[in-house]
């Protein structure tokens, strides 16, 4: 990394840090978060997100979701995104701006879906609403190989969980998924959880481990629809895995990727040096994270091409 790059990264991490409430390496008052606040303001103006971008709320398959597109984007292709948040928070409104800027990359318009959350709806919940949303574009006439799944976190893993069932149900499947710093093990036994430990500034395995209880409810953390590590992952369709360096999950993106070739499923696996659990999110002051997404668009719109019964 440059060093204005590292910068930049330190900032993201202490305005994350500080407005988690978990400094652990630095301790700011309020006079350091304001003049962080002010820098990162800056950085953001200078890096802004498509200002003709289009947002309209919709109910799709009976769940709370929204349109995000605009004139850069073609009509029949549609990238279903799902936000991450340990299936216990977070929502589109969370994730508009890192959605936009996929959108904006893979030039494909965006379903950001508000699946439900626990505590109050646990595992199968988030599955369920996906399934849904996912059939209701069949029925809107958006053809499989014209759908992208992409999710970051938990809802990587709902990503990979998702197509599982539409596997098993024998539903056409989406030409392609991504997953960002991907949750795929809810029992939390990748080694990584322990040697990146120290070097992880935003998540740790006892924040997911709470997490995990609250979601799984009396379900097993092995179960493959909440943990699709333990899957059976043949005849899913080609996987962009990206995860940072840095990262307590880095061994669940390297070893979904080990699980995914040894089934015979294309599977890219890119570990970005020095990166943040979902560095994307920081892509108004943060280049690498505006590479990633770059990646991203071309990795979707390659194989909505490459699939397009038309070409």
């Amino acid at each position: 990394m440059s060093a204005e790059v590292s910068a930049e990264l330190l900032l993201a991490i202490g305005l994350s840090r500080f407005s988690q409430r978990r400094r652990r390496l630095t301790l700011m008052d309020r006079g350091e978060y304001a003049a962080l606040q002010e820098r990162y303001a800056e950085i953001a103006d200078a890096h802004p997100g498509p200002s003709d971008a289009r947002y309209s709320s919709v109910t799709a398959g009976g769940v709370s979701a929204e349109w995000i597109g605009g004139p850069w984007v073609r009509d029949d292709a549609v990238i279903l995104y799902l936000h991450g948040g340990c299936y216990g928070t977070g929502s589109v409104a969370t994730h508009r701006d890192l959605i936009t800027r996929i959108a904006a990359a893979g030039r494909a318009r965006s379903l950001g879906l508000n699946y439900r959350l626990a505590p109050a709806h646990p595992f199968p919940a988030a599955v369920d609403d996906t399934l849904a949303a996912y059939r209701w574009l069949l029925a809107e006439g958006i053809a499989a190989e014209r759908i992208a799944l992409v999710g970051d976190s938990a809802g990587a893993g709902l990503a990979v969980a998702t197509t599982l069932a539409l596997r098993d149900q024998q539903v056409s499947l989406p030409s392609a998924i991504v997953c960002i710093s991907p949750w795929v093990d809810l029992a939390l036994s990748g080694a990584s959880m322990k040697t990146q430990a120290c070097e992880d500034p935003l998540v740790s395995r006892a924040m997911l481990l709470g997490w995990a209880q609250l979601y799984l409810g009396e379900h097993d953390p092995s179960t493959p629809l909440a943990s699709p590590i333990y899957a059976d992952l043949h005849g899913l369709p080609p996987m962009l895995i990206q995860v940072g360096s840095t990262e307590v999950l880095r061994d669940d993106a390297t070893r979904l990727s080990e699980r995914a070739t040894a089934s015979g499923v294309e599977a890219t696996l890119e570990v970005w040096p020095g990166m943040i659990h979902v560095w994307h999110t920081f892509a108004p002051i943060l280049s690498e994270a505006r590479d990633a997404i770059a990646r991203i668009g071309q990795f979707v719109g390659d194989h909505f091409a490459e699939r397009d019964p038309r070409d």
